[in-house]
Formats: C-alpha cells, structure tokens, sequence
C-alpha cells in the first residue's frame, strides 16, 4: 500500500490512535509525499500491562512511507495529546505548532525528557497557518478543562477536514473566552468534507454543565469548612485551580500547591498569564502548620489515585510534608478515569480511615466534564454541516452513539466512518470511503526503554504475576555433553518452600528420572535438554498444585575432572 499511497492524489486521512479508544490521538492527514500530524498524545497501560509506565502510539509508519512532515499541530496541553511527544519528536524531526501555554506545557516536558533540535512555533488562533499549497490551516477557540485549546480546519486540494479535538460548549467559561460559534458557522457554510468528532460522552444525553458550576460548589464548601481543605485534581484543569485560588482569596485562606506535575502547571500558567495569583497567597509546604486550619487550602496531585501521586501519599501517611489531620476536608474533584475506580476507592476509605471528611462522589458538584454531551455534539455537527463524520476520542460504544445522533441529524449511516488505529479514510472531490489499513499499534514505555518492552514480555509478567516462578538449575559436562548434577530447585512467588518440601523434593526425584532418559537417550542439544527438563516440570507442578508456574531451567557448565588425578 506504500507506494500506491506516495503516488496518490487523494486526501488520506489516517488515525494511527484515538479511535476506538480514550488516549493516544494521533491523527494523519496525506496528500501525496506531503502530510500533518494533528496531535501526538498518550494513553495510561491497563491492568494487563504489568510495570508500564504510559503507552504511546506506533508511527512507524510515518517513517517507513519517508514522507514530507510539514508539522505537527497540537490543539491543546492534555497528555492525551501531547504526551507522546518526547518519545517521537526526534525521529518525526517537524516542527511544532500549539498555542503559547501548550507549547509552554510541552517545554516542561522536553526538560524532564531532553530532546534535540526541537522547532517549536507558536500560532495565534486569529491567523491562517500556511504549510504548503496543499494544506492551509485556520484555527478556531473552543472550551475544553484546559485554556488554549483550539480545533483545526484543514483546506486542502479536495476540501476541508474539520478536527474538533476535545470540546463542549460552554456558554460561561471560567476566563470568559467563549467558542468561535461564527468561524464554525462559516466553515459549514463553505462546505467540510469531513469532521473528526469528539465523541468522549455521546452517550451521555442534553449538554455537560459549565465550569463555573463547579467553582459554585467549591465556594459553598470553602463558607462552610471550619478546617483545612485539600483538593485533588488533574494538573492541567487550570480554570479549576483558578477558582480554588479565587474561593482562597474570598474566605481568606493561604494556598499550598503540592505535587510536581501541578506546581510545574501552577509555575507555567501563571508566567504566562494564564492564572492569577495576588501576591502574597501561596505559600511552602513547610510552612502550611504555621497557620490555623481554617486558613489553609492544599491544591494537588492524586484524583486518579496514582501510585506515586501526592494525595495517594498523603493518604497512606508517606508524604514527607503533608498529614491529614482528622477533620480536614478532602475534595477529589475529577471522575475516575474508567480503569482507576479500585485506585480512587482505595485512596478515599484511607483518607476516611484517617478521620478526613471526604468528598468525592458525581452529585457533588465538584466535576464537571469537559467533553460535550449530545446536544452539543448535534449543535457541532449543525454548525458544521460535514458530509463526512469521524468520531474520535472514544471507545466503540461512544463511536457508535455519535454515529447515531448524526444519523438523527440526517447524515447517512454509510458517511459515518467508525475508525479505528491504522484505518484508512480516502477523501476527493465530494466523495470520501474507507480504503483499507496500516501498520498501527501501541509502543510500551518502562522506565527509560521505549518500546523494548513487547507482547512477550507482558504475556512473562502477567505469569509472574499469577503463578510465579521455578528455577531448575542443572550441572553438565560440556564435553560429554551429559548432566551431571542436579536439579535444584528455586521457587519464587509460587509455593511456600517450607510448607511445600515435600512436594519439591518429590519433583526432584521426577525430575531426575527426565534426565536419566535424556542421558539415556544421548540428547546433547541444550535447547532440547530445557525442553524436556521444562515439560516435565510443568506437567508435574500442574498435576500437584493445579497452577501453571513459569519454568526456567538454567544449565550450568562444569568441566567434569578426566584427566587431573591421571
């Protein structure tokens, strides 16, 4: 397909992730040798994905087509859209386009990251990016939890693609910067081929509340709290923590921020004007005893009870600056991300252990999405007008619900495209179809290796995980090419050796008898000895426990003494 797709003069539309899934967007739009990236995010690994770090999409094939990346366009600062970017930007080698506090949240993290010969540029919502005849871009503001976030309208040879990224409509932003209503108006009035849909709660009827309804019950719990408040939330919900440091300012409180990520969102939006801090209101963590309970408000990290967040710390009594004190208030202002509900829970009945009063459930009040809900994914799709729609940022449930509510809205069933990574979208003049597929995937980041970490490696942990390991440790004669002495046996995470003697010294006495048949049978081949040695022991360790342990057998070298004592 790679060289049908360098000689072609369509306009492919290819996501090499966000579709079918919450996470990792990235989205390739192609005309000929010439393409954009339209963000490059990542997603958090699944329970299965033992010792993953984060999971970020596979662009091999980018590379393997050697085509002309005019550049890469990020449409705001959420890690689902500029997370991946450290790992990838060397080898894409384009330049990067994203407002001023996106490209100001991505610096922060090519300097966790170091990178090399990064061009990044920002661009003004307000002007026309040219990239080449084939790709001219225009910009339009829209509301999402972070400020800066912008959608794309791609004007091409065969028309125009509309990427709305994240969106929803809300009529009373925190900063009071409204969607471009009339740039979407008029880009549907001159026609889109195609849109890409954010379709996160198309399953969710009527619209998602404002923000400002949140900063609404933050001050009602701020009146009425006679103690220390704490509130958890996302590192970049910047209208969030500007509404915590506006309840702060009103009922007087000092305003810690705890947890690295969110102190370095704090630094940066505020450098950039972003929030508004009166000087004077922060204050260190070491400094939070100094003032009665009432005059203190905490900001951090740990509403998805990550591991090694700060508010999962604090509630397990290890953070080295913060204790909860029994009666303090504890706000967890985000929904759990699906996958961490059993996290979340686990943080909250140990901050109820240690007598905080929690708030954490939906009908709080706290939280409030920041993707549209029907209504407005319909009031999209009007303003609009696409021939084409392509819901994106969405599990198959949430594709299949934007599919239906375009089709409510007339759109045939046959011009809704439920991508999915690696599909294949071939636009022309007036007609669009699905055109088959590409190499696309995941790549697994583990500390400081990318994608060194496969399918074999997990399916190995995963069996760790379950049923442990035996080792099986052999003696051989290299020259005879018999084995010699053996097999010890070492266990880990399989069975308790002082209770199980018995059954181990029983599988050395099997395992013996496998190896007088090997000797018997003259099998010199160590490939084949483990073989025999590995079947043998898992039959037996099956039979006894019913578990399936992973076996390894180690052979080990020892020249027997033929010929010293002669």
């Amino acid at each position: 397909m790679g060289k049908k797709n360098k000689k072609s003069k369509n306009l492919q539309l290819i996501p090499l992730g966000g579709g079918g899934e919450i996470g990792k967007n990235i989205f390739v739009l192609q005309y000929g040798r010439e393409c954009i990236i339209m963000d490059a995010g990542l997603k958090f690994p699944d329970e299965a994905m033992l010792g993953v770090d984060i999971v970020i999409p596979d662009t091999s094939y980018i590379l393997d087509q050697e085509l002309d990346i005019l550049g890469i366009i990020l449409t705001h600062g959420h890690e689902d859209h500029i997370g991946a970017m450290p790992y990838i930007i060397e080898e894409l080698n384009a330049p990067i386009y994203g407002t001023s506090l996106t490209l100001g949240l991505l610096e922060a993290k090519f300097m966790e990251h170091p990178v090399n010969n990064i061009d990044m540029r920002e661009i003004n919502p307000d002007k026309s990016l040219v990239l080449s005849d084939n790709f001219k871009l225009d910009f339009f503001r829209t509301n999402h939890s972070i400020p800066d976030s912008v959608g794309v309208a791609v004007e091409t040879p065969v028309g125009t693609v509309v990427y709305t990224s994240d969106f929803k409509f809300d009529q009373t932003p925190v900063d009071g910067k409204i969607t471009d209503y009339y740039k979407l108006a008029e880009l549907g009035r001159k026609g889109v081929i195609a849109a890409l849909i954010d379709s996160t709660n198309a399953d969710r009827p009527g619209y998602t509340f404002s923000e400002k309804e949140v900063g609404k019950s933050i001050n009602e719990i701020f009146r009425l709290s006679q103690s220390r408040i704490i509130l958890a939330t996302f590192a970049s919900n910047i209208h969030r923590i500007q509404q915590v440091i506006d309840a702060s300012v009103r009922y007087d409180r000092k305003v810690c921020v705890v947890g690295r990520s969110i102190v370095n969102s704090v630094d940066i939006s505020s450098q950039l004007g972003y929030l508004n801090i009166p000087k004077g209101l922060l204050i260190d963590a070491d400094k939070v005893s100094d003032f009665p309970a009432q005059k203190v408000a905490l900001i951090t990290t740990g509403s998805q009870g990550e591991p090694m967040s700060a508010l999962t710390r604090i509630s397990q009594s290890e953070h080295r600056q913060v204790n909860i004190q029994p009666g303090d208030t504890v706000i967890i202002a985000a929904n759990p991300i699906p996958g961490n509900e059993k996290l979340v829970a686990r943080t909250v009945n140990n901050l109820f252990q240690l007598k905080a009063d929690v708030i954490y459930k939906p009908v709080s009040g706290v939280h409030v999405s920041g993707h549209g809900s029907e209504e407005e994914i319909k009031m999209m799709l009007n303003l609009l007008r696409p021939k084409y729609v392509i819901p994106v940022h969405g599990e198959y449930r949430q594709q299949a619900h934007c599919s239906k509510i375009a089709n409510k809205l007339g759109i045939p069933e046959e011009n809704v495209f439920l991508a999915k990574p690696g599909s294949v979208m071939e636009f022309s003049n007036g007609w669009g179809r699905m055109a088959g597929s590409v190499a696309a995937g995941r790549v697994l980041v583990d500390g400081f290796g990318v994608g060194d970490v496969g399918e074999v490696v997990i399916r190995d942990r995963q069996m760790l995980s379950e049923d442990g390991i035996v080792i099986i440790i052999l003696t051989m004669d290299p020259e005879k090419r018999k084995v010699l002495v053996g097999p010890e046996i070492i266990t880990r995470g399989f069975v308790y050796v002082r209770e199980a003697e018995d059954m181990l010294e029983a599988a050395k006495k099997e395992l013996a008898k496998t190896i007088e048949r090997i000797n018997r049978q003259n099998i010199q081949e160590r490939g084949k000895i483990k073989s025999r040695i590995r079947d043998s022991a898992a039959t037996y360790f099956y039979n006894n426990t019913g578990r399936k342990p992973m076996i390894l057998p180690i052979i080990i070298d020892i020249p027997s003494d033929n010929g010293g004592n002669k």
